[in-house]
């Protein structure tokens, strides 16, 4: 949840939407406990069969974050959640149930009773997250866990430069210092995704960390519900506008203790002996005309006119129209008097609010949004490293707890380990290495167009004898390809597999496949061109030289096409038998046939038009094609 009151709403048009190669190359942290809960929970909605939807989850937004979106995750788990907070999920899971949770606090045996149920929910989602912990250290991600809450140490992260951004639906990420949040990640979606940076929101509303922070205080959040009653999302962003970023948490306590901070020159007035708006002096305006609305009285009007109206007698001084308003200069200071009166009326109303609550601002909440040490461990954030993943070991966990083939997984793993072997070549071209052991760069087949991006379709040709056992499904020849065929890596065991799910929920990455083209066997995946770029750059040159001499090629046949089109002119010498001449051709053959043979064409005169006319409705069937009544007439 975060900060309570809609507080998203509130960030929402300074948005940046940013599409899914913008966090290639970066370093995220992601909020674990966030990503299984929301889409586990869709999952199940939609799915209510589905085993671990938490790993299945964890597993294809992994693969596709990594190898799909190019981005080098960074897992967070949470810690032991502090004591506001686990009260706070109490009261909201009584809230929920109806029951009132003030009641059962009374006695400390109720108190136990009372916090059993949330116990076993989160030792339950405690078993969930330590079964994706587990499976991510397999697959080679770096994994930390946080003292308290996930968000806070992603935040921390973000903050001190380990991470360029936070992947997190917490809106309290910002409290905890975050610059850069990523809300909601879809890698299969062609829309962009929202991104929230903290120097778009200062320029826009002018809220810096500690005025969220006051926010927080002011309207709840995760750690206490309830807030300050009284305070929307409206009153508290106009409230802590008032205030610098430095001042504003000094003032939320000068007013806790019933100071009023807004009088100039009086120093620890109390809120309470502030005068009320009865007992202020009214404010005095100028009499006016109760006709024209002008000043000066309706007497005076009448003996020496209105000056405003410019007339001589009360007969001819303007009526003033409905809601009028007066601008001389004793109406303009009323207004500005009423104006600030009503402001300073609500600034004591708002004060005498947040006055009336008992321990208010919390400092746990401050200390605890406003501190910069989150990790477990003393010693400060480790050194981030990605390692090759043990697909062996990841092919026993999830055929034990998935009940998949191990070849469906070793085939969702190759965009995985693609991408880490073009990283590698990257780094070290002179290593000799082969994907999987098996397959070597062969060449970029094409340009392919996915999700709105576009990708390499690269061609790697396998080193050793035989072919691929794990083969099925024939799918037509691709374009271009005369002797080969293209197949898909376990398309059957893709069903039993996944249950017929949504990819579109699953974030699944496309199935690669392999191309058997005169007994080689060749496989073809989706790589990005960057990287292809940096590992194979020879390579890549001749693909975009080839690129440029078939687009060359091709300008050069519209071009020639164009000009063929554009020569309309009738060849003079005979033409050859059997060649079909065009209709306008034709017509001028017709046309030039008879005139040589002496003949009127129809059309000159009126006999012609009308014996023309006679001639075909006598001839001629009217029921025959038109195709056919032509060649007749025309004797063609």
């Amino acid at each position: 949840m975060g900060v309570g009151g809609s507080f998203w709403d509130l960030l929402k048009p300074y948005a940046r939407h940013e599409g899914a190669g913008y966090l290639r190359g970066r370093r995220v942290a992601v909020d674990l406990s966030f990503w299984v809960v929301s889409h586990s929970t869709a999952i199940r909605a939609r799915l209510p069969r589905a085993r671990s939807p938490h790993l299945r989850t964890t597993f294809f937004r992994t693969l596709s974050l990594f190898a799909k979106m190019g981005a080098f995750p960074v897992f967070v788990v949470d810690g032991e959640p502090s004591p506001l907070k686990s009260q706070a999920r109490a009261a909201r899971f009584f809230r929920g149930s109806g029951m009132d949770l003030a009641a059962l606090l009374s006695t400390e045996a109720d108190s136990s009773a009372a916090a059993a149920p949330v116990k076993r929910r989160n030792a339950a989602f405690t078993r969930c997250v330590e079964e994706c912990v587990e499976l991510l250290e397999y697959l080679g991600m770096p994994v930390l866990r946080a003292k308290g809450e996930a968000e806070a140490l992603c935040a921390q992260l973000n903050n001190e430069g380990h991470v360029d951004a936070c992947i997190t639906a917490d809106s309290d990420a910002f409290l905890f210092g975050a610059k850069t949040v990523v809300k909601v990640l879809r890698s299969n979606c062609k829309e962009p995704f929202e991104c929230y940076h903290i120097a778009d929101i200062e320029s826009g509303l002018g809220l810096k960390r500690k005025q969220m922070v006051a926010m927080a205080l002011l309207i709840g959040s995760d750690h206490d519900l309830h807030g300050v009653p009284g305070f929307g999302l409206e009153t508290a962003l106009r409230f802590v506008q008032l205030f610098d970023e430095d001042e504003i948490l000094d003032k939320l306590h000068e007013i806790g203790r019933g100071v009023y901070p807004f009088l100039e020159g009086f120093d620890n007035a109390h809120i309470d002996d502030l005068p009320s708006s009865s007992t202020k002096n009214p404010v005095v305006k100028s009499p006016h005309c109760s006709h024209c609305g002008h000043p000066g009285s309706k007497k005076n009007h009448s003996k020496d006119g209105c000056n405003y109206c410019l007339v001589d007698s009360l007969e001819n001084c303007v009526e003033k129209p409905a809601g009028f308003k007066c601008e001389c200069p004793s109406c303009d200071e009323a207004r500005d008097l009423k104006e600030q009166r009503r402001h300073e009326n609500w600034q004591i109303k708002v004060c005498k609010r947040i006055a009336a609550e008992t321990n208010f601002p919390n400092e746990e909440i401050i200390k605890l949004y406003l501190s910069d040490n989150n990790l477990v461990e003393e010693k400060g954030v480790p050194l981030l490293s990605w390692s090759k993943p043990d697909v062996e070991a990841l092919v026993d966990l999830l055929s034990y707890k998935q009940n998949w083939e191990p070849s469906y997984i070793r085939q969702r793993m190759l965009p995985m380990l693609s991408t880490i072997y073009l990283r590698e070549v990257a780094s070290s071209p002179s290593t000799p290495l082969l994907l999987c052991d098996q397959y070597e760069f062969d060449s970029i087949q094409r340009i392919k167009i996915r999700h709105g991006h576009p990708y390499y379709l690269v061609k790697w040709k396998r080193a050793t004898g035989g072919m691929n056992s794990n083969m099925s499904s024939k799918k037509p020849v691709m374009e271009g390809e005369t002797s080969s065929e293209v197949m898909v890596l376990d398309e059957d065991d893709d069903d039993d597999a996944v249950g017929c799910e949504s990819p579109e929920l699953l974030d699944e990455p496309d199935v690669p496949q392999v191309l058997i083209d005169d007994g080689c066997s060749f496989l073809l995946t989706d790589e990005d061109i960057q990287l292809v770029g940096a590992a194979f750059p020879k390579e890549t040159a001749r693909f975009q030289e080839e690129q440029r001499l078939k687009e060359a090629r091709s300008r050069s046949r519209k071009s020639k096409s164009s000009l063929a089109d554009g020569a309309c002119e009738t060849p003079k010498g005979p033409r050859p038998s059997g060649v079909q001449l065009s209709i306008t051709e034709f017509y001028r053959l017709k046309k030039t046939q008879n005139v040589e043979s002496g003949k009127k064409p129809a059309g000159e005169g009126q006999s012609a038009k009308e014996g023309s006319r006679k001639s075909s409705d006598r001839d001629l069937n009217k029921n025959l094609p038109k195709s056919v009544r032509r060649r007749l007439l025309f004797d063609y």
